[in-house]
């Protein structure tokens, strides 16, 4: 982003500023105005609705344009390499976004389905693009398969659950070495 956001930037940035500390409920559409610098009315102008606010705001800052360009542009048909570029992208974009987890969590009974909808996308998307990933590699005997979609969401929720893990004992680039590691030999042929 530039070193000057737009006014739709800066209502989206600090949607997630307060709705990561005070929750969806706890904040409203005048202290979001305020943070950012504007009137409410040109929150209302540019967005509508508290909801459509943080709808886009997942939009905006999620993972999903950013991991397609990814799987489009970075990875090498070499299977150990390319589940290392998707699992350092990967902890690099949750990390960045940690704060709309934040939301998710402080908001879980009170969110709108629309960003729950919008919220849930991004994995969906992204575990499309690992199938479709894994299949092909396939199709060239570069992998063995039997259920790429399982085996897709297998690969997210290992690297999920090292997100979500505060336990975690070991550095976050020696489980992503020796987890992809495990994870292409159990696939290479």
């Amino acid at each position: 982003m530039s070193n000057n956001p737009s006014t739709s930037d800066k209502l989206l940035l600090a949607t997630i500023d307060l709705m990561a500390e005070k929750g969806y409920d706890g904040t409203t559409t005048k202290e979001i105005a305020a943070a950012a610098g504007v009137n409410e009315v040109t929150l209302f102008r540019h967005f509508g609705t508290k909801e459509k606010l943080l709808a886009a705001a997942f939009n905006r800052y999620h993972y999903a344009l950013e991991m397609t360009k990814l799987f489009n542009e970075s990875l090498t048909g070499e299977l150990h390499e390319d589940l290392l570029i998707i699992s350092r992208k990967y902890h690099y974009l949750m990390n960045r976004n940690r704060k709309l987890f934040q939301i998710i969590q402080k908001g879980s009974s009170s969110l709108p389905p629309e960003v729950y909808q919008e919220a849930h996308r991004h994995p969906q998307e992204l575990k499309k693009l690992i199938t479709n990933y894994l299949v092909s590699m396939s199709e060239q005997g570069k992998v063995i398969i039997s259920k790429p979609d399982i085996q897709a969401y297998a690969f997210m929720l290992m690297n999920h659950g090292a997100f979500n893990s505060n336990m975690s004992p070991v550095d976050l680039d020696e489980f992503i070495e020796e987890s992809v590691q495990l994870f292409a030999r159990a696939l290479t042929p």
